[in-house]
């Protein structure tokens, strides 16, 4: 039923959504330094220019793939979408024990002047964050298409859910930062992110075993 699939969709962008939002990266050390004096706000509005950037990508790679590549042209960016989530798997796993907590992150900052709007700070660190393009390039760009088999609507839900993701976590970080608190300790940061690696690395696996059934793109 398409209900199902448009649900499974939901709950697999929100989880590939999650996994990558909890790394700590330029995204996150921004959002904690705007929160610091804007409060709340800062997280949603670092991800409305995230947001945008990811929107622009998602219709490159909709309109993109279906115009230029054929069936077997997709199933080799499923195999090698497939090696890409096993591979960060593996590198957050890696580095999951020395990941900064939220806490460390503020203090260690990069010491940015965020003089500009929160969207396009969320914006430039994006464009500016090489692992962004790597992922999308490899494992999210073949994430997206694989949910673009049962039909456009999947392929949105997808992306709804892993905005939602990052919609949630950037907010939760800058409404505890407002407040001066720290959102995880360093121990279940540290759990959270191992468990988000394994759950790359399986789901790599299995998307490599199921990489030779080509989807036809209208």
């Amino acid at each position: 039923m398409l209900s199902v699939e448009i649900l499974k969709a939901l709950l697999l962008g929100f989880t590939i959504g999650l996994t990558g939002a909890l790394v700590p990266g330029p995204m996150l050390f921004a959002t904690i330094e705007v929160s610091l004096k804007k409060g709340w706000t800062a997280g949603p509005e670092v991800v409305l220019g995230h947001m945008i950037v990811e929107l622009l990508l998602c219709m490159f790679i909709f309109f993109g793939a279906a115009a230029f590549f054929g069936a077997g042209i997709i199933s080799i960016i499923f195999l090698i979408g497939g090696l890409a989530l096993v591979v960060f798997g593996l590198l957050t796993v890696k580095d999951a024990r020395n990941a900064a907590s939220p806490a460390r992150i503020s203090r260690n900052s990069s010491g940015l002047k965020l003089k500009s709007s929160p969207a396009l700070i969320g914006l430039v660190t994006s464009v500016s964050n090489p692992y962004f393009w790597i992922w999308w390039l490899t494992a999210g760009g073949a994430l997206l298409l694989r949910e673009y088999e049962p039909g456009i609507i999947t392929a949105v839900a997808f992306v709804l859910g892993h905005w939602t993701a990052d919609l949630s976590w950037f907010t939760a970080v800058s409404g505890s930062f407002s407040h001066g608190k720290t959102l995880l300790s360093q121990k279940t940061h540290t759990n959270i992110l191992y468990a988000c690696g394994a759950f790359l690395v399986i789901f790599g696996f299995y998307f490599m075993l199921n990489y030779n059934n080509p989807i036809q793109l209208s």
